[in-house]
Parts: C-alpha cells; structure tokens; sequence
C-alpha cells in the first residue's frame, strides 16, 4: 500500500509540474488520463494438467489495473500501470491434495482446501512514448516486473513505427526481452520425505524423479507489422512475429502418468510416475492480419486472422470477427466471434499413454489437438463532452464486454472485462 501511495504521489507531481508547456504544437496526449480495467474468468472442465489430464479444472480469476497516462510535454508521454490478479483453482490446490480437511476424500475431481488453491500475480509495467513534431513517427521504451509465490519476471522492451505516403502506411517493429526466475513447486508426493502409510498399490512406490537443476526462463521477442488504408472504407494490415524461449519450459508441478509403470493411489488419487518435461527451447512464428471494412455510418465489419506454427509440432488458425454497431453517439454495441483450431505437440500424451523411457512428455490439454469457438458481445458508452466528474477527472469513456468460451475438450469459460477511462481537465 505505502508503494502505490508513493506512485499516485509521483504521478500527482509528474502531472502539476507538466502543465508547464510553452509549446505551440498540438500536444500527442491533452491531459492526464486514467484507465481502471477489471474483469473476471472462470472456467470448468475434466483435463487437469495437475492430475496427469484428468481431474476438475474448475478456477476462478478476479483482475484489476489502474493505468495512468501523462502528458510530460507536446511530445512525450509517461505511462504506468500497476494490476493485480487472484485466483482459485481445483487443479492447482492438488499439487498437494492431502492437506485440506481431513473428513475429504483425496480426488483429482475434488478441490482440497489447502494454500496451494490461491495464488496471487502483481506487476507494473511502465511505457515511455516520443512522438516526432510532424507525428509521423514513435518511439517507445518501456519495462515490466511481475510476481507470484512461484516465479519473478522481469522485463524491457521497445518499438519504433512511421507513417508515410500521406500517413497512408504505417511500418512498426519492436523487441521485448523477459528474464523469468522459476520457484519450483513439485507434487508433494515427489518431494523429499514423502510418506503416507495409505499407499496402495503393487510393490513400492519409488518414482525415478529427478527435479529441475535450471529453473531460470528466457523469452526474446521480435515484430514487424504493416499497415495500409487500402480506400475510403478500407484499412487493412499485417504482422510477422518470432518468439524464442529458452530455460525451463516445462510445469513442475504437472503431473505425468506412464503406461509401463505401476500405479500407485492414496484414496481416490494417482501418485505421479514424473512431472512434464518439455524441450528448454521453443520457437515460435505467428503470421496474421486485419482488414477492417466501414459500411456505413451505423456498421463497420473488424476481421482478423493469424497463422501460427512452432518447433514443438504446433500449428494453429485463428479467426476472429467483430461488428461494431453505432446505435448513437454515446453507445456503441461490439457482437464478436472468433474461431481457434489448432493440432497437438509432439510431446503430449493422453493419462497412461507416454512411456517411461520417453525424453519429453506432457499431457497438458493445452498442447492438445482441439477446436475452440468464442462468441461474445459488449457495449461501450462515449461521454463526449466528459460530464460525468470524479474530482478533476471527466468520465471519457465505459466498455463492457462479456464472452463465452467453449472448446472440443470440454473446456467451457466465462469471461467479463470492464473498463472505464478517465481524463483530466
């Protein structure tokens, strides 16, 4: 808490002395702006990555962000955004499900009530913006840092884009780097010093586990976009993005369950045979682009499509439309549907399939083969003339989007996000 008062202070101040500005030019951002987001997921489904591929996949997670914008001068603008993000999961409460309370049944259907069931995520993530005295060109630097009970990401990054041919096209690469730090967290039944006299099963259970000797993650990441207006009521762009990631990719605490090994049970609940292990490096090359269509002063049709392949055996298509619908000056109605399909990595194996002399192994349903289709609606409200006032700040703007998600595994999702945005006067 002493911390965000600090960063409210700082940009209190940052903001008085920019006010400040002999400059003729037109500024890139008028006034302070302040942006609230919340939103809201929750899931259900039967292919816990925790179990082995099995078990409840029920989670629920509630996200707010504050991000502040400030004019420092007619060209530059200071960005900051500081968000928190708390969930609870079935799944992950079993990376240990023997402490919860002692009347359940140990299940990977059942959620235990012990602290492996919540976690935590903060971050922020500052963004510095130079925009040329002709605003045909921007620069950005900016930076990140996050964390959770069992990783630490930190991150930096910057863009550059210029606009030419009448501002007619656009080009824009950037570069980000993250530089994670894993806190492993094993099932606890593959943990030293484990021991539970309910084991059944036949012989002994002595799993050949081995942990993780190097827990650190990086990921570099490249772009490069083009946009054109192609005519009056078309604009159309496209992107080329490369991701590499090296380190620790795998889940340490996703179990995996081998088809030539004996099982073992406490209760209702399989002791693992090994965690997923997955290749320490990972390349990936989405490809896409975006036409957008005005029809007319009520509708404007918002297309999008992306290709995506990697060195794991993953290739996906993503399509996604969206139909703004003004209904007023103030209200605007966004009905939207967006279709996935991907095929599954080389290294993932459904409960009991992989086999214990394999290298690399996973059975998260994520890196399965599947179809998933998302349909969603959401409202935004304009308050043009910023009447609406909380102490110097008119209301600019209110989006309310609310979607469905639902995928060929049996993955169903529930997602509502709302922002609201504020601007100083």
């Amino acid at each position: 808490m002493r911390f965000f008062l600090a960063f409210v202070s700082l940009l209190s101040a940052t903001l008085v002395f920019s006010q400040v500005d002999t400059s003729y030019k037109k500024r890139v951002l008028e006034a302070a702006e302040i942006e609230l987001f919340f939103s809201y997921y929750g899931q259900e489904g039967q292919h816990a990555a925790v179990t082995g591929g099995v078990g409840s996949q029920k989670l629920t997670d509630a996200s707010s962000a504050l991000i502040v914008s400030i004019p420092l001068n007619a060209d530059d603008v200071l960005t900051a955004e500081v968000g928190i993000s708390a969930y609870t999961s079935a799944s992950s409460s079993n990376v240990n499900p023997f402490d919860g309370d002692a009347d359940r049944r140990a299940s990977p259907f059942s959620a235990s009530s012990g602290a492996s069931r919540k976690d935590e995520l903060v971050h922020f993530r500052p963004t510095y913006t130079h925009s040329s005295d002709d605003r045909n060109s921007v620069i950005t630097a900016k930076g990140s840092i996050s964390s959770e009970y069992d990783y630490f990401s930190i991150g930096s990054g910057g863009g550059y884009s210029h606009k030419f041919n009448e501002q007619n096209t656009e080009i824009s690469f950037s570069g980000t780097v993250y530089f994670d730090q894993c806190n492993p967290q094993y099932p606890i039944e593959l943990r030293d010093g484990f021991f539970d006299s309910r084991i059944r099963g036949n012989g002994t259970y002595t799993p050949d586990f081995k942990g993780f000797k190097d827990t650190r993650r990086n990921s570099y990441a490249l772009s490069l976009g083009l946009s054109q207006i192609l005519g009056a009521k078309v604009q159309g762009s496209v992107f080329i993005d490369a991701v590499l990631q090296e380190g620790l990719l795998s889940t340490p605490f996703q179990r995996v369950y081998f088809e030539d090994t004996e099982n073992f049970f406490v209760e209702g609940f399989q002791l693992a045979d090994d965690v997923e292990r997955l290749p320490e490096r990972r390349f990936k090359l989405p490809v896409g682009g975006r036409v957008n269509y005005y029809l007319n002063d009520v509708f404007v049709l918002r297309s999008y499509y992306r290709f995506y392949r990697d060195d794991w055996g993953v290739a996906a298509h993503t399509a996604n439309l969206e139909v703004p619908v003004k209904l007023s000056d103030a209200f605007t109605l966004y009905p939207n549907y967006r279709f996935h399909t991907q095929s599954a990595a080389d290294y993932f194996y459904k409960k009991d399939v992989a086999q214990s002399s394999y290298k690399w192994y996973t059975s998260d349903y994520d890196l399965s083969k599947f179809n998933a289709h998302q349909y969603g609606l959401g409202i935004r409200y304009k308050d043009i003339l910023t009447k609406t006032k909380i102490s110097v700040f008119g209301l600019k703007a209110v989006d309310l989007r609310i979607s469905n998600y639902s995928r060929s595994d049996g993955l169903d999702a529930f997602i509502l996000t709302l922002g609201t945005t504020f601007v100083g006067s």
